[in-house]
């Protein structure tokens, strides 16, 4: 039985990637959030993807511990080693994945450098155009703070 496109990462996924050095400052990192209007960005060093940072990163590891975000740099706050697909991967290994480390976005990778970013939306989306996940992934972040 022939698999349907939308069965690998590389037709689901959102092309193109948000990222900053691991060097980076955390205002740097947040600036590039505001810009795009997202949440996360991938923390690469040219070689690959070495982490990831979240706008609740910046909050509870730095902001919250006192830390100046202006002289404390990505790399201290990011999530390292972060978990990352291919785009040739099946996505129902990829929904696995997440659902077994419980995470909603993963960066795709192809030979090293990030590519893309495939989050739950993006999967809800693929499945099941109507529901209201895929409806969630589509919505435009609330800027005062709920998305």
């Amino acid at each position: 039985m022939a698999e349907h496109a939308a069965e690998y990462v590389k037709n689901v996924m959102t092309p193109g990637v948000a990222a900053v050095r691991p060097d980076s400052s955390l205002v740097e990192a947040a600036r590039l959030m505001r810009t795009q209007n997202i949440g996360d960005v991938v923390v690469a060093d040219g070689q690959g993807v070495v982490g990831m940072l979240t706008d609740r990163d910046i909050t509870v590891r730095a902001v919250a511990e006192g830390l100046d975000p202006m002289a404390v740099g990505v790399r201290s706050v990011c999530t390292t080693d972060p978990l990352t697909v291919s785009p040739d991967d099946r996505a129902s290994d990829a929904v696995a994945l997440m659902r077994e480390h419980a995470v909603r976005r993963l960066p795709v990778v192809e030979d090293g450098p990030p590519v893309g970013m495939l989050s739950l939306g993006d999967l809800a989306e693929s499945r099941d155009p109507a529901s209201a996940l895929a409806d969630i992934g589509r919505a435009e972040p609330d800027a005062a703070g709920g998305g």
